[in-house]
């Protein structure tokens, strides 16, 4: 029987991910001329459009891995090192982007709400390893 708590939190992070870079690409302007302001006195400052499209990519790829995994721990009817190992990898090294641009931008709220979403991600990677 596959154990349910790693389903659980593919799912988590793939509603998460494909969410978020489902409302980048819907309100791309919008996000570039808030993220403009938010990074306005740091290092990223000129490379806001490019920071967000490198962010977008990794959320689509960590949500669809998360989403694969699901479905193939579904199929093998087991838990396994697969997809969705892969995808919680991934999902680990997205948030550590947005804790970094949130660090940056001196933004230390925001930074520890993305500590909630990595503590299940490692737990994930933790799981499936």
């Amino acid at each position: 029987m596959t154990q349910v708590a790693p389903l659980l939190v593919l799912a988590f992070l793939a509603i998460t991910f494909l969410q978020s870079g489902y409302d980048k690409m819907k309100d791309w302007k919008g996000n570039v001329e808030w993220l403009n302001g938010h990074f306005a006195n740091t290092v990223l400052a000129k490379q806001v459009p490019f920071a967000l499209g490198i962010v977008l990519l990794l959320e689509i790829v960590s949500g669809v891995l998360c989403v694969s995994g699901i479905i193939q721990n579904i199929m093998q009817d087991v838990v396994i090192k697969g997809l969705g190992f892969y995808g919680a990898i991934l999902s680990c090294v997205t948030l550590l982007f947005l804790l970094f641009g949130q660090r940056l931008a001196k933004d230390y709220d925001g930074a520890r709400t993305i500590v909630i979403y990595f503590i299940p991600a490692v737990m994930l990677v933790n799981w499936l390893s």
